[in-house]
């Protein structure tokens, strides 16, 4: 399967991993900056591959080459634009978050891809984590029964060089703020968790200490799900010294589980009412990580390409992530009308809070 990857930031180099893992045909990388490719090229060893062409246009390279498969991982802002793109051209894309910025491009990412049988999947890799994995089979099999509540803690930490390595981010246009650019993983695993349907949510955004964004370093919410569940979201960049936790809490009637570490990769409550020697060995499970993006991308793109192969729906699909951007968007909306907003969103989009702050 033919593959080429379009952006060459910070996660590009676990998209060339998963690529490298999973043996696909690498036939090209584009970005506008040529050194992104070289260092990301450099950093898995294939720089000196003559089969991996370079572009600075990725229309110029899609013209050019017959590609299979194609990574999105450019600024947010583009996402869409490119996405849409691919599919026109019969590609299959995986987008790196969040899938669109807007309620208008994500709609239309589903519709133009089911009309054209081209398969999506956005980039929620870490659905993937062993922890979360094994909290999925519990819940899908019944054993935390009636949901009460549960919470998503994302609590981090980004400094002013971090934002200036990088113009675009934290800007409405290109970015968004914490919560849809370092929280809408945890946020996407919550709602998937939680029933997916919601019913109203209340959110509050601040700019509590980066005053050279345009958007958010903190935001907190309660959502209601149909239900009947309540859940609460916090997510921030104002941790101090250090990343702190990504932690996902479930409350039913028969159990408790609460998945911490840096990014949802540890088990650190594990309690079921119908207890059995195989719940031993998740008290306490680790899944060690080199970075906060774990190592879900490479069973994303396996699962990708198994889906483009048997002609199947991916698990990580364009629904699920218009899901995740639209519970985000949604406490956006809450804080610039200062009221609950009922879901579904027919539109709303990022620019909507330009100026809020």
């Amino acid at each position: 399967m033919k593959y080429a990857l379009i952006g060459c930031g910070r996660i590009s180099t676990n998209h060339v991993k998963a690529v490298l893992n999973n043996k696909l045909e690498f036939v090209a990388v584009c970005d506008v900056i040529p050194g992104h490719m070289e260092e990301v090229l450099k950093k898995n060893g294939i720089q000196d591959d003559p089969s991996i062409k370079r572009y600075t246009d990725y229309k110029k390279m899609l013209e050019e080459n017959e590609v299979d498969l194609v990574g999105i991982a450019t600024e947010s802002g583009i996402h869409a634009e490119i996405a849409l793109y691919c599919i026109m051209h019969n590609v299959n894309v995986i987008i790196e978050k969040p899938m669109a910025m807007s309620i208008e491009d994500a709609d239309k990412i589903i519709r133009l891809s089911e009309e054209n049988g081209v398969k999506v999947s956005a980039c929620h890799q870490n659905r993937f984590n062993i922890a979360v994995q094994e909290m999925r089979k519990a819940l899908e099999s019944g054993r935390f029964g009636r949901l009460s509540h549960g919470s998503i803690h994302v609590r981090w930490n980004r400094n002013e060089g971090y934002y200036t390595q990088a113009p675009w981010r934290g800007t409405w246009a290109q970015d968004g703020g914490a919560l849809m650019n370092q929280c809408i993983h945890g946020i996407d695993l919550l709602r998937w968790m939680m029933g997916n349907e919601i019913d109203e949510v209340y959110g509050v955004t601040r700019r509590q200490f980066h005053d050279y964004l345009e958007a958010e370093d903190l935001g907190m919410a309660v959502v209601k799900f149909k239900n009947g569940a309540v859940a609460t979201i916090e997510g921030t960049t104002n941790v101090y010294p250090q990343n702190l936790e990504e932690t996902l809490y479930l409350f039913g009637e028969n159990g408790t589980v609460k998945i911490g570490g840096k990014s949802t990769n540890n088990i650190d409550v594990w309690d079921f009412a119908d207890e059995t020697e195989a719940d031993e060995a998740n008290k306490g499970l680790e899944e060690q990580t080199s970075n906060v993006y774990g190592n879900g991308h490479t069973n994303l793109y396996a699962d990708m390409i198994d889906a483009i192969e048997n002609d199947r729906t991916p698990y990580v699909d364009a629904h699920a992530g218009r899901n995740a951007l639209e519970l985000v968007l949604a406490v956006y909306k809450s804080q610039k009308e200062g009221k609950p907003v009922k879901l579904p969103l027919a539109e709303f989009a990022s620019t909507d809070m330009t100026g809020e702050f």
